[in-house]
């Protein structure tokens, strides 16, 4: 069996060998004349009118093959039409076969018809040598080859045994070799060419591929013979050839590129040096160069065999990533100075030379506060607010000088560290520098505005203070600067020593307590202004001292948030509470204050869903209370953890409302439950007609966007008589129905409030 040549070559090269099988019309005329003469020549000599007709067939199948291979040439079939070549190769194969026939029967007359040793001898000759140009020339088609040998040899090999003598018989049985022999020729001839035209096209596809690999590659290929000389290039290493130093270089030795570079200043001579060896002790390495124009290149090479290959990268847009990513991490976005990272970093580092050194200069450290920076924030926008942050920054770099260390510390805080100071008054006077810089008024964007700071400042000359005890007492020297009326300085002294020591204790054993359980709730109850009924409570904790007494929420909470243990301490009470709540009537529900460090941690839902589900309260008895502040610091999670709270059923109440950052916006984009109105509302009510109007606006605001509204601070029947007369507000808090309670006491008031709806507790109109 032989497989079909349009199955076994390429599509270009099946269609090329059958046009071939077509090509040479002169050659078939002349071969088909020699055939027709050769006969007529045999006809002549023996008279056998049977080698005329033969011969007048070789004129037919001339003439007719003529005429084919006229018409394949005016057909003009396209290089890859396979369906047309192989039509084609059918008509050749049955001229093929035909003209076998004839130079077969030809032979076969010779010896069965006729009794000569000539015609016999030529009828063979020519045959055969026919049979060597089909060979020849019909190599690359096995179908038509194998057709046209067997139909000669098989007719030629019935004449001579006809002849019936040894010799012939011999002569017969030579042919049958014959036959495989030029059969295996011809199979070596196609497979020869198959081969070479396999090895062409892939060949040709590699080289293609290679020519795609080089020119899309995008870092730059150089490659060096076992000389050094550049051998290969592609045009993105003569871009950056040209980079370096201008020229043509292929051709050239590497090493005469790299002197080039290195004279014309492009290239650093130490990293021509580190390039140049490691080529030269053939290793495969990477270098990066930096070259004058401010661009990085990384160079890879790698050898074998004598052979260097060099890959140039351009690194440059990644090493300005880099460089932008380590300026991330180290500077403040806004204003450009160092971040509270990088700047302890920087800091650490100087206090450790300052103690090695063990000189008396004293370390000095300065927190500088801009007052009322939310008040511009809020009122003047976000962008004059960053604006005022930004020439902050730019008039505190010029009145310290470079060899003070100055940061952002967060929000509107700077901070600054200058260390070799001598004295006191040297540093009391680099703080009046500070404030004096920020007398003049400010110019943003058209607006006037006069800003000031606070100055919280430490000195200490003992070693033994690290960073942070630095920064824990300049910032309470800040805090005692705020609180004596701002815009001005304060060093920290001894006696603030006693408090920040207290402090720390109570840092310290606020952890404890947390741990052992000693914390307490107390609640406040939340009154319906119509019924008078308790309609809620507010969960309090309250911490006990076995040894100071009673520390006041004021002092601990602050404490809490500062030593992050303020999500605890949320958690407990979100657990204690509600599992109290379910003890009371089913209309009273319980509200838990977060803080905005609970806001941040993300843990709030998590917190609520552990609670409810170990207490078993519904989540419509539950509130969360939150203080505007709060709300400013982190209102992308407020907005997501409220909305997944009120989806329960939880309902979210602003607490403290008007306490200085009010902003309608965020009664509108948070879904709010309840609008709790600050005390500082109700202090002056009875008084003065302008305060109790504008409570009952505020209170009238609330409801217009469908809040329950909760007035704070009611301490006299004089306040709850206006505000139930004048105002809008639903519910009421406050010390005329008593103080926060614990559990049990809190249990009685709901019972007896709730079966007497019309009784007021007894009013406490003083404190205690």
């Amino acid at each position: 069996m032989f497989t079909p040549a349009r199955k076994s070559m390429p599509a270009i090269d099946y269609v090329s060998i059958v046009r071939s099988v077509y090509n040479d019309r002169r050659a078939m005329v002349v071969g088909a004349f020699a055939c027709v003469l050769c006969t007529c020549v045999t006809g002549y000599l023996t008279g056998s009118l049977i080698f005329y007709a033969i011969a007048a067939g070789f004129v037919i199948s001339a003439t007719f093959r003529y005429i084919d291979m006229t018409r394949f040439k005016n057909a003009n079939i396209g290089q890859t039409d396979v369906d047309a070549a192989a039509r084609w190769e059918v008509r050749a194969t049955y001229h093929a076969a035909i003209f076998a026939f004839l130079a077969s029967f030809w032979c076969f007359s010779s010896f069965v018809f006729v009794n000569s040793p000539f015609a016999e001898l030529l009828s063979m000759s020519t045959t055969v040598a026919c049979m060597v140009g089909i060979v020849t020339r019909n190599f690359g088609l096995d179908r038509l080859l194998t057709i046209q040998l067997a139909i000669a040899v098989t007719l030629i090999m019935v004449g001579l045994l006809l002849k019936n003598d040894g010799y012939h018989w011999f002569l017969a049985f030579t042919l049958f070799p014959i036959l495989i022999a030029f059969r295996f020729l011809a199979a070596d001839v196609r497979a020869i060419l198959l081969s070479a035209v396999h090895g062409r096209v892939e060949a040709s596809r590699l080289a293609e591929e290679l020519d795609a690999a080089l020119d899309t590659m995008q870092h730059g290929l150089c490659m060096l013979d076992e000389n050094g000389i550049i051998a290969l290039v592609n045009d993105r290493a003569l871009a950056t050839f040209a980079e370096f130093a201008p020229g043509e270089w292929e051709g050239k030795p590497f090493v005469e590129f790299i002197a080039a570079a290195t004279s014309v200043g492009t290239l650093p001579r130490a990293a021509a040096d580190e390039l140049l060896r490691d080529n030269e002790q053939q290793t495969s390495s990477k270098v990066i160069l930096q070259l004058t124009n401010d661009r990085h290149y990384e160079v890879t090479t790698s050898s074998r065999q004598s052979r260097t290959v060099l890959l140039f990268e351009d690194i440059t847009e990644r090493v300005k990533a880099a460089e932008r990513i380590t300026f991330m991490a180290r500077y403040d976005a806004l204003t450009g100075l160092p971040n509270r990272g990088y700047f302890t970093e920087r800091v650490e580092a100087d206090l450790k030379r300052w103690r090695q050194s063990k000189t008396k200069d004293m370390a000095t450290l300065m927190i500088i506060d801009v007052d009322d920076f939310k008040h511009v924030n809020d009122t003047q926008g976000h962008l004059i607010g960053d604006r005022l942050l930004i020439e902050s920054a730019e008039r505190l770099k010029h009145a310290l000088g470079e060899k003070s260390i100055l940061a952002r510390l967060g929000g509107d805080e700077f901070i600054v560290y200058r260390g070799a100071a001598e004295t006191e008054e040297q540093v009391m006077n680099d703080a009046q520098t500070v404030l004096a810089a920020f007398r003049a008024p400010f110019d943003l964007f058209g607006e006037h505005l006069s800003v000031n700071v606070s100055v919280g400042i430490v000195s200490s000359s003992h070693h033994d203070d690290d960073l942070s005890m630095l920064m824990t007492k300049a910032d309470l020297a800040l805090y005692k600067s705020k609180s004596q009326g701002k815009a001005q300085s304060q060093m920290f002294h001894d006696d603030m020593d006693v408090e920040y020591r207290y402090r720390q204790r109570l840092k310290t054993e606020l952890r404890e307590t947390i741990a052992n359980g000693g914390l307490t709730l107390a609640y406040q109850p939340v009154i319906d202004l119509k019924s008078r009924r308790v309609v809620g409570c507010e969960a309090l904790a309250r911490w006990h001292h076995p040894e100071l007494g009673t520390i006041p929420p004021s002092v601990f909470i602050p404490i809490a948030e500062e030593s992050g243990l303020i999500s605890e301490i949320s958690r407990w009470v979100l657990m204690t509470a509600t599992a109290e709540c379910q003890n009371w009537p089913d209309e009273v529900h319980v509200a838990v204050n977060i803080s905005a460090k609970d806001l941040r941690s993300g843990d709030v839902a998590q917190m609520v869903g552990t609670a409810l589900a170990s207490s078993g309260l519904p989540p419509r008895r539950l509130e969360i209370e939150v203080t505007e502040t709060a709300v400013i610091e982190e209102r992308e999670a407020a907005g997501v953890i409220f909305k997944t709270l009120t989806a329960q059923g939880i309902g979210i109440a602003l607490d403290d409302f008007g306490t200085g950052y009010s902003s309608l916006s965020y009664l509108q984009a948070l879904p709010f439950t309840k609008l709790k109105i600050d005390r500082s509302f109700m202090m002056d009510i009875v008084n003065n007609p302008k305060s109790l109007k504008l409570l009952a606006n505020v209170a009238r605001l609330g409801k217009d966007i469908g809040l329950t509204v909760t007035g704070e601070g009611i301490e006299t029947e004089e306040q709850l008589a206006l505000v139930a007369a004048h105002t809008e507000i639903d519910q009421i808090q406050g010390y005329l129905f008593g103080v926060p309670l614990p559990r049990r006491d809190v249990f009685e008031l709901i019972v007896r409030l709730s079966a007497a709806p019309s009784a007021v507790a007894e009013p406490k109109r003083k404190r205690g």
